[in-house]
């Protein structure tokens, strides 16, 4: 009787530990996850902020010029280094708005008129936010960076943007 116990209890602790291998081998991506991979950060080029000529500041950027690739943005991402960004391309100039509710990083949002001039600095945004952060004024370009960057290198509306 004692084998027949040592047994069952040995082969109820060989089901759990195959259960907890298996459960989070789910939760770590493994095989039936539905987790969705973190998407690289991509180098189409380089972004300059400019006041009365004079460059400010310079960054990496990721273009964002098709639906698809605007639709997603910086969707999927959980950091941004200092000196990056995304620069969405509009077809056309409108009222852009944006909004953050797949989003993890905060960001400073800058939209950019036909002219490449900041009308617009939204700071801060609240990651995961199903609010909108639009523009009140015609953009054709809008440039993220991770929050604290236009303060951190006194970025302000006015200011030029030359990729």
């Amino acid at each position: 009787m004692k084998t027949r116990t040592g047994t069952t209890f040995s082969l109820v602790l060989i089901c759990v530990a195959l259960s907890a291998a298996f459960t989070a081998g789910c939760r770590n991506g493994s095989s039936g996850s539905t987790a969705t991979p973190e998407v690289p950060f991509r180098a189409d080029g380089e972004l300059t902020f400019h006041r009365g000529g004079a460059p400010i500041s310079t960054i990496e950027i990721e273009i964002a010029d098709t639906d698809s690739s605007r639709t997603r943005g910086l969707m999927q991402r959980s950091s941004m280094a200092e000196n990056t960004g995304m620069l969405f391309v509009f077809p056309t100039s409108d009222y852009q708005s944006f909004w953050m509710a797949n989003t993890q990083i905060s960001l400073d949002m800058l939209f950019v008129d036909a002219e490449s001039t900041v009308v617009e600095i939204h700071k801060y945004t609240r990651p995961l936010s199903a609010e909108n952060v639009g523009g009140s004024r015609l953009s054709r370009f809008v440039v993220e960076v991770p929050a604290g960057y236009t303060d951190t290198h006194g970025i302000v509306e006015g200011d030029q943007i030359r990729w």
